[in-house]
């Protein structure tokens, strides 16, 4: 059986949390991540500045058919990636060919960006809900929520359902929610 492949969007002053846990449980779940970042073998630092994270490939060389998931942390990355040319393409592959998207915190601030959230049940950093729903998407106040093939969270505090509901979607099983856990298909 071949490596599913994930993308993870990298850019200065991420979430340190954001990306350390899922990039952690998508390697230990047996994932190839690949960080991607607006410029190759580029080092960029979390907003905590307890991270540190180095890019394997820039974002105008990536491909987003040779990946079967993206991972989005938040932090202010999520806005700063806005500004880097094809980004809004790159996300539209994956809404468009069904493949899963995650995206924590501020993260779906690149999901407007790509106009994917029209019609769409999402959870986001309580800052950017007003942004989420003038984008068309239906926002509710849950740590996780899985609509067909987006997750979303909230929070650090909403990690480990992120984690969970990210790896299942990836591996193509039904994430099977808690009773604080919201899930549409």
């Amino acid at each position: 059986m071949n490596t599913k492949k994930v993308a993870f969007l990298i850019h200065n002053d991420f979430q340190d949390d954001e990306f350390r846990q899922p990039y952690d449980a998508l390697c230990q779940a047996g994932f190839e991540v690949t960080l991607l970042g607006p410029e190759s073998d580029k080092t960029y630092r979390g907003k905590n500045l307890r991270e540190r994270a180095t890019s394997d490939l820039g974002l105008d060389a990536a491909r987003p058919a040779d990946y079967q998931a993206l991972v989005i942390p938040g932090g202010y990355a999520p806005d700063k990636l806005r500004l880097v040319p094809g980004i809004a393409e790159f996300i539209r592959h994956f809404d468009q060919h069904k493949k899963p998207i995650a995206a924590i915190c501020h993260g779906p601030q690149l999901l407007i960006t790509a106009d994917i959230l029209r019609g769409r049940t999402v959870t986001c950093y309580e800052s950017i809900a007003v942004d989420v729903k003038n984008a068309g998407a239906n926002y509710v106040d849950e740590p996780v929520v899985v609509d067909s093939n987006l997750v979303t969270s909230r929070k650090p505090a909403d990690l480990a359902p992120f984690c969970e509901a990210t790896i299942a979607l990836i591996k193509g099983e039904k994430y099977v929610p808690n009773s604080s856990v919201s899930t549409r298909s």
